[in-house]
C-alpha cells in the first residue's frame, strides 16, 4: 500500500522557526515528522479513528453508542488539555 502525504504551508516567526528546527535536528527527525507528532499528541485523528476507538470501548466496556461517545469524546477533550 502506497502512502500519499499532504503538503501544508505554515508561517512561523523565525525565532520559532528555529526552535522548531533545532528540536528536530536534537532528536533526529525532520520539522515534519516533529510537527505530526504533536499533533497527534494533542488528540487529533482522523474520523476513522474515532470510530474505531468507540467501537472499542463499547467492546470492552459494553457501552450503548451513546455513552461510549460520550466516553471517547470526554477522553480527547481531557487529552487535548493536557
Amino acid at each position: 500500500m502506497v502512502l500519499t502525504m499532504s503538503r501544508l504551508t505554515i508561517t512561523l516567526p523565525p525565532e520559532l522557526h528555529r526552535a522548531l528546527k533545532a528540536a528536530a535536528a536534537k532528536r533526529g527527525t525532520t520539522i515534519g515528522q516533529l510537527v505530526q507528532e504533536s499533533v497527534e499528541s494533542y488528540g487529533i485523528k482522523p474520523e476513522r479513528d474515532a470510530a474505531e476507538l468507540v467501537a472499542a470501548a463499547r467492546a470492552h466496556a459494553a457501552m450503548d453508542t451513546e455513552a461510549a461517545e460520550s466516553l471517547a469524546i470526554g477522553e480527547t477533550r481531557e487529552a487535548r488539555r493536557r
